[in-house]
């Protein structure tokens, strides 16, 4: 392999590397992990000045420049998808099934998700709502088990910035 194309894959790299811990620390400090965030910033900040060393010693060469153009938004994509994956949070979904069913909710609750219920009112007469509290890597779960229980349910999810009181709070003390 020419040392061009050498350079041109490390800027690549050092530069999907950089976006992707910029893109983690913004979603760690969104989240006030700061401790973390701070953490991983040290070590964004030595691959930014490595990559940049690197890019500015290189600017004779369009393909380094396009290299860290192609890294930068690679970056992006890469970074978005670990945040997926790490699924840092939690959410609350607001879920609207357009009949009464008793057992959903207490069975949500057995499943370990902090559940409020209430009658409300639809176009077509009553409705149950229920307001669902889950850590977002159970979001996908908590879906199929509402899926399974109505199918048609109207669902809106949330990710509150913090909460306080309610069962979850003594939970999260004892458990996390």
């Amino acid at each position: 392999m020419s040392d061009i194309i050498k350079l041109v894959l490390l800027i690549m790299a050092i530069n999907i590397t950089y976006v992707s811990l910029t893109t983690i620390r913004l979603i760690l400090m969104i989240k006030a992990l700061r401790g973390f965030a701070s953490l991983l910033s040290v070590v964004e900040v030595l691959v930014y000045i490595t990559g940049l060393s690197i890019i500015l010693t290189n600017l004779n060469s369009v393909w380094n420049i396009a290299a860290y153009c192609i890294g930068y938004g690679i970056g992006v994509y890469v970074g978005s998808r670990i945040e997926e994956k790490l699924a840092l949070g939690y959410i609350t979904a607001q879920v609207i099934f357009y009949t009464v069913n008793d057992d959903a909710p207490q069975k949500l609750r057995q499943e370990g998700f902090g559940v409020t219920t209430w009658l409300g009112e639809g176009r077509d007469g009553p409705r149950m709502v229920m307001l669902v509290l889950a850590k977002r890597n159970r979001q996908k779960e908590l879906l199929k088990l509402i899926d399974s229980y109505c199918p048609s349910a109207f669902v809106l999810f949330n990710e509150p910035k913090n909460f306080r009181g309610g069962f979850w709070t003594k939970k999260i003390s004892r458990h996390d």
